[in-house]
């Protein structure tokens, strides 16, 4: 059982990714997950399974607050639920998949992954990189190929996917509102397939620290979604009124410094 001081981080940082997730528009994952693998590493579990063990239990926190994110996207109308229902397929099948492959990953190997996707997304909204609408929404095949793409990615750096999913869909011609919302809608596929991917390939792993589900920290798990629930609608007030621009420069040197130190540790 962690003590008190893990419980009272797990509640702190669930609440400072929901604020993020609804303020900036990126999934509280690329937060969550370093956290997680700090807090793991200080508690002592195993080296061999902390990486899938921080990647499980953010995917696993954001099937809960993917669902008041969809529903406040869907009340406003923001939501292409035909293009929802196309890539999901797609989506189901490469989360899973990328879940199996992470399971027998080394821990340096997926961190060094995480580095390199946080490296991408920092400098994509440092230069606030948008890619130009250019064509239409491709066909079923076009959309599974590339929800297979997106799911298999976001389970080995734990995230909703919406990194990939929004720009792609911009580069489809779609607005930027709608956009954000049905990247919202598909941040629930990915999160539940990789929860049970990272659960099932977990189950008979060795050396599982305590209160664990397979690859999930059930006390993690239960701290940041707990919060990050709540903090989410709030994130979003903000943006309204906050210069979210400037705000997005600043995180985005912050993500430079947490993936530098992250490298760091590989050495």
């Amino acid at each position: 059982m962690p003590s008190l001081t893990y419980w009272l981080a797990y509640l702190a940082f669930g609440g400072v990714a929901g604020i993020i997730a609804g303020l900036l528009g990126v999934g509280g994952g690329i937060v969550v997950v370093p956290a997680l693998v700090w807090f793991f590493t200080a508690q002592g579990f195993p080296a061999e399974t902390i990486m899938q063990m921080a990647l499980g239990t953010s995917l696993a926190a954001i099937a809960f607050t993917s669902i008041s994110s969809c529903r406040a996207h869907h009340c406003r109308g923001a939501v292409l639920w035909p293009v929802v229902k196309r890539i999901t397929p797609g989506i189901l099948i490469g989360t899973f998949a990328g879940t199996c492959l992470a399971a027998r990953l080394s821990t340096g190997f997926l961190k060094g992954f995480f580095v390199c996707f946080l490296y991408y997304v920092s400098v994509q909204m440092l230069l606030n990189i948008r890619p130009k609408p250019t064509r239409q929404i491709p066909g079923g095949p076009g959309m599974s190929a590339m929800g297979f793409a997106i799911g298999a990615v976001s389970s080995l750096v734990g995230i909703g996917g919406g990194t990939m999913s929004v720009p792609f869909l911009v580069w489809c011609n779609v607005p930027i509102h709608m956009a954000v919302g049905t990247s919202a809608a598909i941040g629930f596929p990915i999160a539940v397939a990789g929860s049970v991917g990272y659960i099932v390939n977990g189950l008979g792993a060795a050396n599982l620290p305590p209160l664990s589900f397979g690859y999930v920290s059930l006390p993690a798990l239960v701290g940041v979604a707990a919060v990050s629930i709540l903090t989410a609608p709030y994130g979003a007030r903000l943006a309204h009124k906050l210069p979210v621009a400037a705000l997005k420069r600043f995180f985005a040197v912050f993500l430079l410094a947490m993936a530098t130190r992250m490298l760091w540790s590989l050495f």
